[in-house]
Parts: structure tokens; sequence; C-alpha cells
């Protein structure tokens, strides 16, 4: 009689990465404070993340890279350099037709996941349902409001 092996392979569970929902200003920091956001934020979370980019965001940027003003268009054009050169990164199009503070909002709301912003309006909203917030302190350092 052939014994049946009990050796059938176990699931394996891929833990999930935090995703961190960024406003325009976020990718402005580097150029503006001197901060190395990728380091601050493994430094401050402590675990793998993925950023979130709406694309409500990344159309502002590509507009004030064409039309605004000569430091915000460096501003923005850093930035969209920068997010290239991020591994883990999406673009959500959930809400193309809103606008850029509204579909960070609604992607935080949707997702539940944390955002990293310097906008005192859009923070306190998003404290109002309860969405943790990065933004940066003392133009030093990140800081979580919120528990993640």
């Amino acid at each position: 009689m052939e014994r049946q092996s009990n050796m059938e392979p176990q699931p394996t569970y891929k833990r999930r990465q935090l995703e961190i929902i960024l406003d325009s200003n976020a990718l402005f920091v580097p150029i503006q404070f001197r901060i190395d956001v990728r380091e601050e934020l493994k430094v401050l979370l402590n675990t793998n993340f993925k950023l979130v980019l709406p694309l409500p965001i990344k159309a502002e940027l590509e507009k004030l890279a064409d039309t605004g003003s000569p430091k915000m268009r460096k501003y923005a054009a850093y930035a969209l350099e920068t997010i290239l050169t991020y591994k883990q990164f999406e673009i959500d199009e959930d809400y193309a037709g809103f606008s850029p503070d509204e579909a960070v909002f609604q992607t935080a709301r949707k997702r539940m996941a944390p955002v990293f912003t310097n906008d005192r309006t859009l923070r306190k909203r998003l404290r109002d349902i309860n969405v943790p917030v990065i933004y940066v302190r003392q133009k030093s350092r990140l800081e979580v409001d919120g528990s993640i």
C-alpha cells in the first residue's frame, strides 16, 4: 500500500507593502529642505513601502514644469525626475477628473493609506477621517501625525 505524502506546498504569504500617497509638495522636500525623503521614510516607518501618486498630482507637476514661475518650474521638473527613480511606485488613475488635493483626499480615503503632504488644510481634512499624515517638521525631519 502506497502512503500518500502530506507534503503539499504550503501557501506563502507576501507581506503587503505600506502605501504612501504623495502630494506634489512632498516631492519638493528634497530640493527645498535638503532632506533625503527615501532614507527618512525608511527610518520613520521601519517597513517596506510603495509610493502612490494620484494622476492629478502628476498632471499638476507637468503643468508647473511648463508654465510655473522659474522656481516652481525647477521644483516641478525635479519632482518629475524624482518619481522616475523610485522603484516601488504607482500612479493612481481613479480620480483623474478631480483637483489635486481632492484626488489625494479621495485616494487616501479609498486606500486608508498615509499621505505625505505639507498642506495644512489637506492635513486637517485627512486627520478628520483618521488618515495618518507624514509632513516636514522644523524644516529638518519627517514626522507622522497619527498611527501607521
